[in-house]
């Protein structure tokens, strides 16, 4: 198994400075880096820009991996023609990208938008056979690119349609693509699944994609989640995949205000303190998951 973490975690906004953040985590400890998409619309916008990230990562022996949330206007399972047709749009357009960066793994509520707005109406049913047949569309694209396409289970604060891995495997076995599986978190997890562990060991070969973070969004380690049963429940499914970091702690900019970050979760939260914990978190979940 391989560990990363999120390159957000030390940013106020979702696109960064990934060559920064390439060689920092691999002299932290970690063997992945996970990017947000948004990079990809704002920042790396061409392919050289893309062939010049993906070199970085391979001269540092980091691999890559991409999370997205779509806006409202890039939601697959709008009642609205026009949405879906936009969204559509995008994710052709995004997975030809991933390829060429050498991504294998796009994570995220990808079946409907986020973050969640409880003011617009819900219509689940609808929703979720909107999602399946578009899906079933664009996981073609996602084979011929060979981007597996993680369902996140979300929280019931953060999204309505997946809040458990039970949820999720139906989900995915409607949609009946090799690249659409599950991805799990353990900081939705444990605010939905009667036993955490017990859901990995269901989502079983179909677990795609793992994110870790405490249940106050901390790095492992810094909390009270079971990491020990978490780690066995792994094992006991020889998960390959890798296991991501998502710590979100830090107050302000676009990412406060979407994880509803609102105050500093770390005293002294400078890049060389954050450093230290992520370094702590991944020597920490190393010798408690013994993979």
């Amino acid at each position: 198994m391989k560990y990363g973490i999120y390159a957000p975690y030390w940013t106020h906004e979702w696109a960064t400075e990934n060559e920064h953040y390439i060689p920092k985590v691999k002299k932290l400890g970690f063997d992945v880096l996970e990017i947000s998409c948004v990079n990809l619309i704002q920042k790396y916008t061409s392919d050289e820009q893309i062939l010049e990230l993906k070199e970085c990562a391979a001269e540092h022996g980091v691999t890559l991996t991409s999370g997205y949330g779509p806006t409202k206007e890039q939601n697959i399972c709008s009642d609205d023609p026009a949405v879906v047709a936009r969204a559509m749009d995008f994710f052709q357009n995004l997975l030809p990208k991933l390829q060429l960066l050498g991504v294998k793994i796009l994570g995220g509520g990808l079946y409907s938008y986020w973050p969640l707005d409880p003011a617009l109406k819900m219509d689940r049913e609808a929703e979720m056979e909107r999602a399946i047949r578009n899906l079933q569309i664009l996981a073609k694209t996602a084979e011929q690119c060979d981007v597996t396409l993680g369902m996140e289970v979300l929280n019931r604060y953060e999204g309505y349609m997946l809040n458990t891995c039970e949820q999720a495997k139906k989900f995915i076995d409607e949609v009946g693509s090799t690249h659409v599986k599950i991805m799990l978190d353990t900081f939705h997890m444990n605010i939905e699944e009667d036993n955490m562990a017990a859901a990995i060991r269901l989502a079983g070969p179909d677990l795609c994609h793992l994110h870790l973070g405490e249940q106050n969004r901390r790095v492992p380690g810094k909390g009270t989640l079971p990491w020990q049963e978490i780690g066995q429940a792994l094992r006991d499914i020889n998960y390959q995949g890798a296991a991501v970091m998502e710590p979100f702690v830090m107050s302000g900019g676009t990412i406060g205000s979407e994880i509803k970050v609102w105050r500093d979760l770390v005293p002294d939260a400078t890049e060389e303190q954050l450093d230290r914990d992520a370094e702590g978190a991944v020597k920490f979940v190393r010798h408690v998951f013994g993979i």
